[in-house]
């Protein structure tokens, strides 16, 4: 029987990742935050922008002493210094802009949630693959140090036989929050910007669901404000799942086996997560603490270089079957919910 210890990480450095020269498609919060994270703890090259824009665009090369600023993004996807298109638009632009770096040639790290639903995931899959070009959905918590310790947990068998997890998601975005949130034609909502995260965590522990079942409440504007998710593997495990943007929840998560349980503290999906190993008596066996906790986003980042120098077109911390399973997920939870975005 495996030792009640937690293993540490296995994440490497990421200052150790090849430079590559990316190209940022839409500089708003996620993408300033993704630029600070590369310039602070990389050495990737943060190449060219662009922004439907230009001015905007120039604003932000200006702030990130970016050599090219496009107010196209065809522009930018053609750009022959271009190694890497990072796409940071809302949920409702990522097919169309996926497509449009795949069609020209380029790689692309496609902002989570992937697209607006499945139908569109594995369009952007399909072009990349007929492209030959790698393309990976940017769940950054996938990457993050703390994730991998639960990873080798659970690949040691340490927990015993997991039953149970439970992870929520709720921040107070709604009415007063970013405007998109409450917007269908946006791809707007709790799930698809909050829920991925319990939903894909969940998935990332329990393996493929067999049965997903949810409820919600909606706002005037016909997106969902909160849900609550059950679901179920093929092993009759089960993942109790919540996410809301009418106000703050823990952002709790917890991996439960009959040996022991992991508790991760709030915000789970964040690098500041602390991971706690204890007994099923509740006695703390043992706990990892991040050394750096400072953002984050950096690590799915040289994941995707060091997958592109080597050849690679898919990231086996986040492949392309996980990505698109998790989407009909999410189309289920919707469709129960009763959220239908226009044109679908």
């Amino acid at each position: 029987m495996p030792s009640l210890t937690l293993p540490p990480p296995r994440t490497p450095d990421p200052r150790d990742a090849p430079t590559l020269r990316w190209g940022i498609l839409a500089p708003g919060g996620i993408a300033r935050s993704f630029a600070t994270a590369l310039q602070a703890r990389t050495g990737q090259q943060l190449q060219a922008v662009a922004s439907r824009s230009l001015p905007r665009a120039q604003e932000f090369a200006a702030a990130f002493g970016i050599e090219t600023a496009y107010g196209s993004y065809a522009d930018l996807v053609a750009d022959p210094d271009v190694d890497v298109v990072y796409v940071a638009s809302p949920h409702s632009e990522h097919r169309a802009q996926a497509l449009l770096a795949t069609g020209a040639g380029k790689p692309v790290l496609v902002e989570k949630a992937f697209a607006r639903n499945a139908s569109e995931s594995r369009d952007i899959v399909e072009s990349a693959g007929a492209a030959g070009v790698f393309v990976m959905e940017a769940m950054w918590t996938r990457f993050l140090p703390h994730i991998d310790v639960v990873r080798r947990c659970l690949e040691d068998g340490l927990l015993g036989d997991v039953h149970t997890v439970h992870a929520d998601h709720g921040q107070a975005l709604y009415p007063d929050g970013p405007l998109r949130l409450a917007d269908a034609a946006l791809a707007g909502g709790a799930l698809l910007d909050l829920g991925i995260y319990p939903v894909s965590f969940a998935h990332f522990v329990l393996g493929d669901f067999v049965d997903v079942t949810a409820t919600g409440a909606l706002t005037d504007t016909g997106v969902d404000a909160q849900g609550a998710i059950g679901v179920t593997s093929s092993t009759g495990a089960m993942g109790v799942l919540g996410t809301t943007m009418l106000t703050k929840t823990p952002t709790t998560a917890a991996v439960c086996g009959t040996r022991a349980r992991l508790e991760i503290s709030g915000p789970f999906y964040t690098p500041r997560a602390v991971v706690r190993l204890v007994s099923t008596d509740g006695t703390e066996l043992d706990r990892y603490a991040p050394e750096d906790t400072a953002h984050g986003l950096h690590f799915e980042a040289v994941e995707v270089a060091r997958r592109i120098t080597a050849g690679e077109v898919e990231s086996p911390l986040m492949p392309h079957a996980e990505t698109l399973t998790i989407m009909d997920a999410l189309d289920d939870i919707r469709a129960q919910i009763g959220v239908r975005y226009p044109g679908e």
